[in-house]
């Protein structure tokens, strides 16, 4: 699959993919259809792109005017392919790149609260129910009008139960085998 920013100031750059079948990149459907969903509320806003991947969230983001974004990923090769990434559509300055576990950082005290807290980890793991509840336990993470998007396949939804004591679904968007599930405070 191709990458590349779709839109705003680093409209058209191609990005670099991670080798092998470690990482799911957004197609260009999906990161059209999250960009269009969250507006103009983008601009200035702060993301953490969880399990980043190739960063393509985070640098869309960017892209169309977000402040900052945090990307973490676990895998060495991401970390690389993001830093390349950010540094090839000039964003360096507005990028924090951090190799670390998802789970064990957001299970850590708040050091910065997020707008956007995008989750989007391997798939058919349940990580991502594992990190939703950790950040429902860890709110601090979040501003008080913030939002947790999952992007899942839509038989890992189906299939899972989630307890939230702080966070409730508000919305879900499903194109093709994507699901967006769209999460804020209650």
């Amino acid at each position: 699959m191709s990458l590349r920013v779709i839109s705003g100031k680093a409209r058209g750059r191609k990005l670099k993919s991670v080798e092998g079948d470690t990482t799911r990149p957004i197609t260009d459907r999906v990161k059209e259809a999250l960009f269009n969903i969250i507006s103009s509320d983008v601009i200035d806003s702060n993301w953490w792109d969880l399990f980043a991947g190739t960063g393509a969230v985070g640098i869309e983001a960017l892209s169309r005017g977000a402040a900052s974004i945090r990307f973490t990923d676990s895998n060495r090769a991401p970390i690389d392919t993001i830093k390349f990434n950010v540094e090839h559509c000039g964003f360096a300055a507005q990028s924090e790149i951090r190799r670390a576990d998802a789970f064990a950082y957001l299970a850590s005290a708040p050091d910065r609260q997020f707008e956007y807290i995008y989750i989007a980890p391997p798939q058919y793991k349940d990580m991502w129910v594992k990190a939703l509840e950790l950040v429902d336990d860890n709110l601090k993470w979040l501003t008080d009008d913030g939002w947790v998007i999952a992007q899942i396949a839509p038989r890992e939804f189906k299939f899972n139960t989630v307890t939230l004591r702080n966070l409730e679904k508000f919305d879900e968007r499903k194109y093709g085998t994507t699901l967006l599930a769209f999460y804020q405070r209650k």
